[in-house]
């Protein structure tokens, strides 16, 4: 494994599997929210996003999270490895709101500055719809540009643990 991409709901736990497979292989991790957000939660140019994963894929490996279905097809062709992580959506959910109140007024490592967690219905509303709305543009992108890779779909936390200990 030496380009691995993440995907999955949000609150499924992608940013954690990337740092802790990074550490563990020595990669850089690429957290996509880094490079679209801007403070305050202002979203990036869409342009000047491309280019920044562009440029960040251009690396020889990496680990890369998040969904920004936009990108699948710059980043899946690159990738040995994806992993789907797909917890239940309440799982989601449930985490998505717990990282407010772990996080309220910080920011997560994961992160852009100045994007500090608050509690938004509309991203919960994403993450409770994940699976109608994003799910078959995910499976269809999968079996588009990721035909090659590896794709390991991890279900639960055991299985996310597994997958990490024998990475």
């Amino acid at each position: 494994m030496r380009r691995v991409l993440i995907v999955g709901n949000s609150g499924g736990g992608k940013s954690t599997l990337a740092r802790k497979l990074g550490d563990k292989l020595g990669l850089p991790v690429i957290h996509l929210d880094v490079l679209y957000w801007k403070p305050g939660w202002t979203k990036g140019d869409k342009a000047e996003f491309v280019a920044a994963v562009t440029r960040a894929l251009g690396a020889p490996a990496w680990i890369c999270d998040g969904n920004f279905t936009g990108t699948w097809d710059l980043r899946m062709p690159l990738s040995d490895t994806v992993v789907w992580i797909d917890q239940p959506r309440l799982v989601c959910l449930w985490r998505a709101i717990w990282r407010v109140v772990t996080w309220r007024g910080g920011n997560r490592p994961d992160m852009a500055e100045g994007c500090q967690e608050k509690f938004d219905p509309a991203f919960y509303r994403f993450i409770w719809t994940y699976d109608r709305e994003v799910r078959p543009k995910l499976e269809a992108a999968l079996a588009k540009y990721a035909g090659h890779a590896r794709i390991a779909r991890l279900r639960s936390d055991r299985e996310i643990a597994e997958f990490l200990a024998e990475a």
